[in-house]
């Protein structure tokens, strides 16, 4: 799994299971992720996009013309990109909730999460015994899965950062709060998301989209190695 970017400023992976290529979430331009892939996307079969906010679509009309991908997306996702230009046309295959599909030697199943775009998605990415579970901007998912073996779960916030930012007079964080409440994972609410898809088959854990500003990283990381017992990185430590 390569990280490109994760966080608000962009969120772009890429995962390899030898025979094909998958990239999830299209919030960097294909000018900086194609020479760290050496201009080549041949083995790349699709493109996963979890919701339409910009640090996660803003550039998948690239990579659709810079590869054969195919645009994996839910309905509501199209919706909300048509007004950035996007061509409904384009090699776009639509997901709903608990749809599954094949593609190359990926099979994703996609799951609604709660979360202020239109019908944002996670994703649960199966490859032979790897079982990946993807979940990104979101406050709440009522969802379990067994036998899980990687898990890319995002660790916003946490709660006492942001209050004590709100507390010194931080506009920003007054403004923002409410919204971040209600629409991304705090600390606590990953871990217990983490905790309920827990299984002996769990090998490591990848924290993303954590903030830059209203997060305690290191803590997020000693807690979940804590409650995981695997190997756990921040997704920018993984960056390339």
């Amino acid at each position: 799994m390569t990280v490109f970017g994760s966080g608000s400023s962009g969120n772009c992976y890429l995962l390899d299971d030898g025979q094909s290529q998958l990239m999830i979430e299209a919030g960097l331009s294909y000018k900086k992720v194609a020479p760290k892939m050496n201009f080549d996307f041949n083995r790349v079969r699709a493109l996963l996009i979890s919701h339409e906010h910009q640090d996660h679509a803003k550039h998948a009309k690239e990579f659709a013309e810079h590869s054969q991908a195919v645009i994996l997306a839910s309905k509501g996702t199209l919706k909300g990109m048509q007004g950035k230009g996007w061509n409904t046309d384009f090699r776009f295959l639509p997901l709903a909730n608990r749809s599954s599909v094949t593609i190359g030697s990926f099979t994703i199943q996609a799951f609604s999460v709660e979360h202020d775009a239109i019908e944002p998605l996670g994703f649960l990415i199966t490859s032979g015994k790897d079982r990946l579970l993807y979940v990104t901007d979101s406050c709440f998912v009522k969802y379990k899965f067994k036998n899980v073996t990687q898990m890319m779960v995002e660790m916003n916030y946490s709660k006492d950062v942001l209050d004590e930012e709100v507390e010194q007079g931080v506009d920003t964080a007054k403004f923002l709060r409410n919204r971040i409440y209600s629409s991304h994972f705090e600390m606590q609410n990953s871990l217990e998301f983490i905790k309920s898809n827990m299984s002996k088959a769990l090998q490591q854990v990848i924290l993303i989209h954590v903030s830059s500003t209203n997060a305690d990283p290191e803590l997020f990381k000693s807690r979940t190695q804590r409650l995981t017992g695997v190997p756990v990185y921040l997704a920018n430590e993984l960056k390339v």
